[in-house]
C-alpha cells in the first residue's frame, strides 16, 4: 500500500498531529497525560527537537517541533509506538491506539513569524473550540493544564518546551513581561468561542501538507525532487506533498511539451473534440510517464474532456509506431534541454 512520503529536513518545523483510533479517545486521563509528556520529553532528549508549543486533548494532540537533525519520523515512531504499548499493557489489550501515521505539516518559521503564530494560536485554542474552556464556560484558557499556554502565563516549564520562538514571533521579549502579553492576547481571544481562528488562518492550516506563502512552497518543492525520485517505485508514494510535487513537474513538462509542438499554452485554448488529438496524446503519455499526477489533472491540464480520453490517448500511443517514434523524440528533445 502507498505511504505518505515523510520529508525531512535539518532545522525543519512541523505541526504534528494525530487522533485516536476510530475517534478513541487515547488521553482518558490525567496518568495518561502525564506518561505522554514524559515520553515527549524523552524523545526530545534523544533527538534533540525544540517543542514550541504542545497540546493534549481527550482523542488527539497537536505539536509545534522544530527538528535540528532530520529525525522526525525515527522521533515519532519510537514516541508513538512506546507512548501505545505502554496504554494497551496499562488496560490490558491490543490493538492500534492511534488511528494510522501521523500527520505533519512543514511550517515556514522564517520572515516576520506570521505562520509560526498562527499555528501556535491554533494549538493553544484547541481547548476553546472544544468548549472546554473560554467562551461561555466560566474558566479561562489557563485553566486547561494539558497545553503549553500555562506555561506561556507563568507555569514552569520543562526544559524541552521553548517559550522565546514564539514569543520573538508576536515581538515580545522572551521575558515575564512578554509572557504576561501574549497570555493577556489569548485570554482575550479566549472570551469568543467562534473567532478564536479566521477563515483566512483556518484555510491555510487545512490546506494541506505546508503552511507558509508560494515562495516557500517553491523551496519544499524543489526539495523533494531528489526525494520523490529516490523513493518512488510504482506510485508507492502518496500524499499532499507528492501531488504537489508530482503536479509542479507535470505543469513543467507540459508548458515545454506545448512549446516544443507549437501549441497554445493555456487549457482552454487546446479545448476542442479531436483538436491536436495526436500532440495532446503525446504531452499527456509523456506526463503520465514522468510523474503521478492522475488522469483527471491531465484531461483538464490539456482540454481533453472526461478522463476516459486519456487512458484512449494513451493506448492510442501505445499501439502506433508513428507515435511512439514521435514519443521518444519528444523525450529526447526535453531530457536534452534539462
Amino acid at each position: 500500500m502507498a505511504r505518505p512520503l515523510r520529508f525531512e529536513a535539518p532545522g525543519a518545523v512541523y505541526h504534528v498531529m494525530a487522533r485516536g483510533e476510530g475517534g478513541k479517545n487515547v488521553f482518558e486521563d490525567d496518568l495518561d497525560r502525564i506518561v505522554w509528556l514524559d515520553r515527549l520529553g524523552e524523545a526530545c532528549g534523544s533527538h534533540g527537537w525544540r517543542v514550541h508549543a504542545w497540546v493534549l486533548m481527550g482523542n488527539h494532540f497537536h505539536l509545534l517541533i522544530e527538528t535540528p537533525e532530520p529525525n522526525l519520523v525515527s522521533g515519532m515512531k519510537w514516541l508513538m509506538g512506546v507512548y501505545a504499548q505502554g496504554w494497551n499493557r496499562r488496560r490490558n489489550r491490543h490493538g492500534h491506539v492511534f488511528q494510522g501515521r501521523y500527520k505533519a505539516v512543514r511550517v515556514n518559521g522564517e520572515c516576520s513569524g506570521h505562520y509560526f503564530r498562527i499555528v501556535a494560536d491554533y494549538i493553544h485554542l484547541n481547548p476553546v473550540r472544544s468548549g472546554w474552556v473560554g467562551g461561555t464556560s466560566g474558566k479561562t484558557l489557563k485553566d486547561w493544564k494539558w497545553s503549553s499556554f500555562p506555561q506561556y502565563s507563568g507555569r514552569r516549564a520543562p526544559l524541552w518546551l521553548e517559550t522565546d520562538r514564539v514569543l520573538e514571533a508576536f515581538r515580545l521579549s522572551p521575558d515575564g513581561r512578554g509572557k504576561r502579553a501574549y497570555a493577556g492576547y489569548l485570554e482575550e481571544r479566549a472570551k469568543d468561542r467562534e473567532g478564536v481562528l479566521t477563515d483566512e488562518s483556518l484555510a491555510m492550516l487545512r490546506r494541506g501538507w505546508y503552511l507558509g506563502d508560494e515562495t516557500f512552497a517553491k523551496k519544499l518543492l524543489s526539495n523533494l525532487d531528489a526525494a520523490v525520485s529516490k523513493k518512488r517505485r510504482a506510485r508507492s508514494l502518496r500524499g499532499d506533498a507528492v501531488r504537489a510535487h508530482d503536479e509542479a513537474e507535470a505543469e513543467r513538462l507540459v508548458v515545454r511539451a506545448l512549446e516544443w509542438m507549437n501549441l497554445p499554452p493555456k487549457s482552454k485554448d487546446l479545448v476542442g473534440r479531436g483538436k491536436w488529438l495526436k500532440e495532446k496524446s503525446l504531452v499527456a503519455a509523456l506526463v503520465r510517464k514522468k510523474t503521478g499526477v492522475k488522469n483527471r489533472w491531465v484531461a483538464d491540464r490539456l482540454g481533453m474532456g472526461v478522463e476516459g480520453n486519456v487512458t484512449i490517448a494513451l493506448r492510442r500511443v501505445r499501439e502506433s509506431g508513428e507515435l511512439k517514434k514521435k514519443f521518444e523524440k519528444l523525450e529526447e528533445v526535453l531530457s536534452a534541454n534539462d
